[in-house]
């Protein structure tokens, strides 16, 4: 997968933020961007196939792995990056339609169009709330699907076409952990972000 479009939009986000704004895009793009791409994306890479029961029945594997991984892991984070990032778009597209209508108008009707006032800063505010609430529903929903922030050593399925309870082992399971709980972490950094910026420009 390409994340080139997801880095151009935080830089090109990145013009119209606040100070606390610049953090934020910075915390998105080194802490969870790089990580994903460099370390996260390998270690879940082969998932499917190092998941091991210990029973060789055709198709119990199989219903096991997808029990306990209904969605995997990386595969939610990347959706989760993805929709973090794009209610950046309506402040870009906001600016861009100042822009578009002072060439359409041939005069300047702003001092800056990307100068946070006026509809921009409701724009702007709307974003916020957007990208706090997406992230607030990532970690209900990674909670929810893995009963928790742990990933097990060990599995016991019970499901059919297994013909008994049989031992399920999860691979790198350690490693999966610091991954899954730094992910928590950066998720929670950038709600505090988010409310701060928005207490900023409430306040202002």
């Amino acid at each position: 997968m390409s994340w080139r479009f997801l880095r151009d939009l935080l830089s090109g986000v990145n013009k119209y933020s606040t100070g606390i704004g610049r953090m934020w895009v910075a915390v998105v793009f080194i802490f969870r961007l790089l990580v994903y791409v460099v370390a996260a994306e390998n270690i879940w890479k082969y998932e499917h196939d190092e998941f091991e029961c210990n029973i060789k029945q055709p198709g119990c594997e199989n219903v096991c792995f997808d029990h306990f991984f209904p969605v995997s892991h990386i595969r939610l984070w990347a959706l989760q990056l993805i929709m973090v990032s794009t209610p950046s778009l309506l402040v870009v597209f906001h600016v861009a339609y100042r822009e578009n209508r002072e060439k359409h108008h041939n005069q300047k009707l702003y001092k800056n169009p990307g100068e946070i006032d006026g509809g921009l800063l409701y724009t702007y505010l709307i974003s916020l709330i957007l990208k706090t609430g997406f992230e607030i529903v990532f970690i209900v929903l990674f909670y929810k699907l893995y009963s928790g922030f742990k990933v097990p050593r060990l599995v016991k399925c019970d499901i059919r076409p297994c013909p008994s309870t049989v031992d399920c082992y999860i691979s790198k399971p350690t490693e999966k952990m610091i991954f899954l709980c730094f992910l928590v972490a950066t998720s929670c950094l950038c709600i505090v972000l988010n409310l701060s910026e928005m207490s900023y420009l409430i306040f202002k």
